[in-house]
């Protein structure tokens, strides 16, 4: 859970200042307060530098970046070469509330 690791220190040095708050792997990043839309974009520029990868506009949507979970998926889906999109739509198959970006 390399990814999941780096992520969480990512966020807690950036934006957690509470030493007592623990960031379960499922919580929503945006519903418990954690980041704001700027925070979102910071985020975003993490992960473009510290995986190497690109995030497109249209990738930025919670079934992606919203958990520590979800971005352990798109991350890991992105370096593997599997198109977010199609990741959205298994996630939403298995349950998920979250909306495709197929449309």
């Amino acid at each position: 859970m390399e990814i999941i690791r780096l992520v969480r220190n990512f966020i807690n040095q950036s934006f957690v200042f509470d030493d007592d708050f623990k960031l379960m792997e499922d919580a929503s990043l945006l519903e418990e307060g954690v980041i704001d839309s700027t925070g979102v974009l910071e985020l975003v520029a993490f992960i473009e530098h510290t995986f190497d990868i690109t995030v497109e506009d249209h990738e930025i949507i919670p079934a992606n970046l919203d958990s520590l979970i979800n971005i352990d998926r798109y991350v890991r889906g992105k370096l593997n070469g599997l198109h977010p999109e199609v990741r959205a739509i298994r996630v939403e198959g298995i349950g998920s509330s979250m909306q495709s970006t197929t449309a």
